[in-house]
């Protein structure tokens, strides 16, 4: 019986684009898809399939035809507060790309595919984040996308929904989180240059100790390089030259001094005439030939 009722209205459907009053039930039976959508076709409530692009005809009352586009959809995620997992509150906000890739499994096992994508992701998105933290939030934002876009596409795929990207857009701290991790990078950014200053003494210093081992190994190079020193004092019309004196010469010079005090204050203790003993500066007499020679005038 059901087979004949249908095998009936599909005949009368047929019969109805017969003229003339064929001519008033054409613009019912024909129908225009554009490039980017589909027509599903649905007789006597039955799903017969997807058509189009282009121009077709449907039986009049027999079939129905509903329109699927096929176009990548750009969505927006409303701001959700989430708690991460070390117990940070933060509202984030996300953007969804997806389009339908099977426009019969779009209209059949969905109501309305783009509602059920955009709260899917909602909770999605609420779910991923309290798994993570804070510092994997802000850092390996990459990562946290990937994820979001597998999870969301394995739930919308038996709808015939492909979601292609999902990227976190903004996530907003409060205030005191913000003053905290500002604090924080400036203590980072002062370790950093800190490091950094004590690398370049330490590369300094050895540059240094290499300079003093050649010049020691040739003295001249020491001179050359008083030379030059003197040369760049002089280029720039200072008044005042400073000539550094070595010390083994002041010390020759101090020297000759402590001896002469010495022996004038007569008195002398042993290591002092040993010293004066040994020097062998010209004119100077030890205090034990003065004693003898004393007595011998007298």
């Amino acid at each position: 019986m059901e087979r004949f009722v249908k095998g009936l209205l599909i005949a009368l459907g047929y019969a109805l684009l017969i003229p003339p009053w064929g001519i008033f039930v054409y613009p019912y039976a024909v129908r225009i898809v554009q490039e980017y959508e589909r027509g599903v076709i649905f007789r006597l409530g039955r799903l017969m399939g997807a058509r189009g692009p282009g121009l077709f005809f449907i039986i009049p009352v027999v079939e129905r035809m509903v329109k699927v586009d096929l176009r990548i959809v750009t969505m927006d995620v409303p701001s959700q507060e989430c708690i991460t997992r070390d117990n940070v509150t933060v509202k984030v906000n996300a953007v969804i790309y997806f389009r339908v890739v099977d426009p019969e499994a779009a209209v059949v096992k969905v109501l309305d595919h783009f509602r059920a994508t955009s709260q899917i992701s909602q909770t999605t998105l609420r779910s991923v984040l309290g798994q993570s933290d804070l510092d994997e939030l802000l850092s390996e934002r990459e990562r946290i996308n990937q994820r979001l876009q597998q999870i969301i596409d394995e739930q919308t795929e038996p709808w015939g929904v492909k979601v292609s990207t999902v990227e976190v857009k903004d996530v907003e701290l409060p205030q005191t989180m913000q003053r905290a991790i500002a604090r924080q990078a400036e203590a980072e950014r002062e370790r950093r240059a800190k490091v950094i200053h004590a690398e370049g003494e330490f590369q300094a210093a050895q540059k240094l100790a290499d300079a003093a081992r050649i010049m020691s190994s040739a003295p001249n190079t020491l001179q050359l390089r008083f030379l030059q020193t003197l040369t760049e004092v002089a280029s720039e019309r200072n008044s005042t030259i400073i000539f550094p004196v070595p010390i083994d010469i002041i010390q020759a010079f101090m020297n000759r001094g402590g001896a002469a005090l010495a022996a004038a204050a007569g008195g002398v203790s042993p290591d002092v005439t040993e010293l004066l003993a040994s020097s062998s500066l010209p004119g100077l007499e030890s205090v034990e030939e003065k004693e003898e020679k004393e007595p011998e005038e007298s």
